[in-house]
């Protein structure tokens, strides 16, 4: 889709430097898909707090991140 917005220039460039993107579109992709994966972390650790025994192992995990 489309869509014209603002973004401030000093922080596109920064993101662009960080990131390593060669465009304008895969920086702002690449920090769409950043803030989401922290956003999943966030709710699996709240989950995760919930629970006094967790019986998930790392296989069980990667294979829900790999399902969102």
């Amino acid at each position: 889709m489309r869509t014209t917005i603002e973004i401030d220039n000093d922080l596109l460039k920064e993101v662009m430097e960080k990131s390593g993107a060669k465009s304008k579109k895969i920086a702002i992709v690449t920090a769409m898909k950043d803030y989401l994966r922290l956003k999943r972390r966030e709710e699996l650790k709240n989950l995760i707090g919930n629970y006094d025994e967790f019986s998930l192992d790392h296989k069980d995990l990667r294979k829900m991140r790999d399902e969102w």
